[in-house]
């Protein structure tokens, strides 16, 4: 077990930007160069890699790293002995099959034909796990050029918004391969590693401070339990008695996408002095 902690973190990409941010919102130091492919945090015991994304899921696999984020997608596409730990909500992006005139294809339609990808590991396996035969041509980027280049019938690609495909004047079809976002990833099998438990800690921490907030407002106390009722918290509310006879005050953490309709709810019940604020850190 080591005494210091080494990730891997992407180091371009639209995952680059995002991990990095998280990382930091955990307490951890992070390049200030992109140009740095390492980062030492001393205070924090903690060595970062920054490496291509792709090549993530291969170096802990090997456990020359003990953690590294990556995508769901490049993880199962490398099939390197690693597993999942954390999603981390950001990075979402579906994994889609697209053809000229896709609306009228469907799965079974591939069979024999070649269908172009970056990611061939991935899609050799959910075709083989279909029984469908259809040849895998592997590039290394800009799929979506392939079949007006008569290099493939159709494509197996990442996709956010789809633009790019709709410019290439294709079309997407069958159900998502794969339903992909950023995740934290360590060897399989691995012992238990104090520092990654942190890690792990720590992010999590990061997710709930980004999803809650703290709701704090005064009601009358013939009003708490249906106070209560609209911001249970997590282990229950605070209660605490106000100088004012009759009345608490009340703290509670609340999903951050509710936080206005809960306010307007706590107003119809006659809570007043309602307030919202963020959540920087916690452990929950």
């Amino acid at each position: 077990m080591s005494d210091q902690l080494r990730i891997a973190v992407p180091n371009k990409g639209q995952l680059s930007e995002p991990a990095s941010a998280m990382l930091r919102e955990a307490g951890y130091r992070q390049r200030k160069d992109s140009r740095d492919l390492v980062m030492v945090d001393p205070d924090n015991g903690a060595e970062f890699f920054f490496l291509r994304p792709k090549d993530i899921a291969v170096y802990v696999g090997e456990g020359i790293l003990q953690a590294g984020i990556t995508g769901r997608d490049m993880l199962l596409d490398s099939g390197a002995p690693v597993e999942e730990v954390l999603p981390l909500g950001f990075g979402h992006s579906t994994f889609r099959f697209a053809a000229r005139g896709g609306a009228s294809m469907a799965l079974e339609d591939l069979d024999g034909k070649r269908v172009a990808t970056s990611f061939e590991g991935l899609l050799k396996h959910y075709l083989d796990d279909k029984g469908v035969g259809a040849r895998v041509i592997h590039l290394d980027g800009a799929v979506e050029s392939s079949i007006q280049l008569g290099v493939a019938d159709a494509v197996a690609d990442v996709v956010s918004t789809g633009t790019t495909l709709r410019n290439a004047g294709l079309e997407m079809f069958g159900d998502p391969i794969l339903e992909s976002e950023a995740v934290l990833i360590r060897p399989q099998g691995a012992e238990d590693d104090p520092l990654v438990e942190r890690l792990v800690r720590r992010l999590r921490g990061v997710l709930v401070a980004r999803d809650y907030v703290m709701m704090d407002y005064d009601v009358h106390a013939e009003k708490l339990d249906g106070a209560v009722a609209l911001t249970p918290g997590m282990e229950g509310p605070t209660v605490s008695p106000l100088h004012r006879e009759g009345w608490v005050a009340v703290r509670a953490m609340v999903p951050r996408r509710s936080a206005q309709q809960i306010m307007d709810d706590l107003w119809q019940i006659g809570a007043r002095a309602i307030l919202v604020t963020d959540i920087y850190a916690c452990r929950l």
